[in-house]
């Protein structure tokens, strides 16, 4: 395995005689996404200043490419610190500044970037974030949300390797809040760096995460995949799911992952007769191209509505349904054969189609509109599930028989000049 990129060795801090990190161990590969989790006040901002540089340890180190960063050289260190991006917790703009003027700020600093290239590259950020009308306001002029987004945009201006994301989402409606990670996700996979980004109460930080980091009174007490994250035995992972499940249901209504596989087990995998089941599923096809035209907020809000959508449909018939991936649903049809889930899956075709696209296509992107609609597609799949059969590989079966069931136009972002 390849060198991480950043090692944090037993660090432990303490305040005032309270100790905030307690032996924290983890690394971060190149091009990964860790997010760490917890509760608010374990130390989780602590822990990014730390590996900033803004915090000295008491005890244990931090590595970059294997070499300890209290040992580097100033010019180093300067190396080091240019490699990297912080997106603040309560943004830290600069009130007596424009948008664009904050979003300039670390390019003015930094002696790579010719001077008269930083404007586009403003401007290319802000056009990115759906700024570009505010880029003369000042903060103080701007929503809770447009805030994140120009503090966001500061923070990607500067084509950094890795970025440290302290809450990004904080004070936000779950829409937003999906809508910002969205952008986060899709500048992560255009730009490759690598990320640290802290969350203590948002579900959706699994889909764009490759490792999730648990923090409980001050130590690591989970380290691995979201996957693996389902399986976690600690009172604090019931804690924390908790609490997710009830912003996933404040989304769209639909059962948590974790409340999805439960039902599964209740009603068909420990039922003792070998009855079939159904799984479908639900995909909105080409969400970056969605994204490019109608803008983050108006695809996550196109993507919640689906949902909605899917489980009232289905909960009618009996079925159940989980968001399982950034843009896919599954639902589960008990004790329905193909032939019976193919005449449901044909009566959802026909809500969709007439009141349900109605519904969906009012999604309007907030910076208007052009002449250009564009399509949206929803896919469906289904396949045959047992209860000997991994619910895993019955999903894996329906995604592979996926076809296109349903297009409909929604008015497309407006382009600015």
């Amino acid at each position: 395995m390849a060198q991480p990129l950043i090692e944090v060795k037993n660090l432990t801090k303490t305040f005032d005689g309270h100790p905030v990190l307690d032996g924290v161990d983890f690394t971060l590969h190149e091009g990964e996404v860790l997010s760490i989790i917890g509760k608010s006040g374990v130390g989780k901002s602590v822990l990014l200043k730390h590996v900033i540089g803004l915090l000295t340890p008491d005890e244990g180190r931090v590595l970059f490419r294997g070499r300890p960063i209290d040992g580097l050289t100033a010019r180093q260190k300067k190396a080091y610190l240019g490699k990297i991006s912080y997106m603040f917790q309560n943004n830290a703009l600069f009130n007596s500044l424009t948008v664009q003027e904050n979003v300039a700020m670390p390019l003015r600093y930094n002696p790579s970037v010719e001077r008269e290239h930083i404007p586009d590259r403003v401007m290319d950020h802000l056009d990115q974030m759906e700024l570009r009308d505010a880029a003369r306001k000042y903060p103080a002029e701007l929503s809770g949300g447009m805030q994140k987004r120009v503090a966001l945009a500061r923070a990607l201006v500067t084509q950094p390797d890795i970025v440290l994301f302290d809450e990004p989402t904080t004070g936000q409606d779950p829409i937003r809040k999906n809508a910002i990670l969205s952008m986060i996700a899709a500048h992560q996979q255009k730009s490759h760096f690598s990320a640290i980004l802290i969350s203590h109460d948002l579900p959706d930080v699994f889909f764009i995460s490759n490792t999730v980091l648990a923090l409980y009174e001050g130590r690591v007490i989970f380290d691995g995949s979201p996957e693996e994250f389902d399986q976690f035995d600690h009172p604090f992972r019931s804690e924390f799911v908790q609490s997710l499940e009830l912003l996933q249901q404040e989304l769209n209504g639909l059962y948590s992952r974790r409340q999805f596989k439960i039902r599964y087990q209740t009603d068909l995998f420990h039922n003792p007769q070998n009855v079939a089941y159904t799984v479908a599923v639900f995909m909105l096809e080409d969400r970056q191209r969605m994204t490019e035209a109608l803008g983050h907020p108006a695809t996550q809000e196109l993507i919640a509505a689906m949902g909605t959508f899917i489980n009232k449909h289905f909960s009618d018939v009996g079925g159940f349904s989980t968001r399982y991936s950034a843009a896919a649903f599954v639902t589960v049809l008990p004790f329905a054969e193909m032939d019976e889930a193919r005449r449901l899956i044909e009566a959802f075709v026909d809500d969709l189609t007439t009141s349900g696209v109605a519904r969906l296509a009012r999604v309007r992107p907030a910076d208007g509109t052009c002449a250009a609609p564009v399509e949206i597609a929803i896919s469906a799949g289904l396949a045959q599930g047992k209860a000997q059969i991994a619910l895993g590989e019955v999903i894996a079966s329906a995604r592979e028989n996926q076809a296109t069931i349903a297009r409909f136009n929604v008015a497309c972002r407006e382009k600015k000049e």
